[in-house]
């Protein structure tokens, strides 16, 4: 039996903005698979965001930090 993921993201807005997008119909699955993909990119984007403030010498992340992440984010 497969041991079942644990992720820090809700599933229903995860499947809501399936639905917001058109989706008829959003299957368990899909929310899952969707999840585990905005989680890592969330994670990819996080540490980014972490060691930009860190080179800044600070402590606390600003939207300045997530923003540039965010330009210079490539995908893993």
């Amino acid at each position: 039996m497969g041991q079942k993921q644990v992720y820090t993201l809700p599933k229903a807005p995860v499947g809501r903005i399936l639905l917001n997008a058109g989706a008829k119909r959003v299957s368990a699955d899909a929310v899952d698979a969707f999840t585990e993909l905005l989680q890592s990119i969330a994670e990819q984007l996080s540490k980014q965001a972490v060691a930009i403030a860190e080179h800044a010498g600070r402590k606390t992340i600003q939207d300045s930090d997530v923003k540039l992440a965010k330009t210079n984010w490539k995908p893993q």
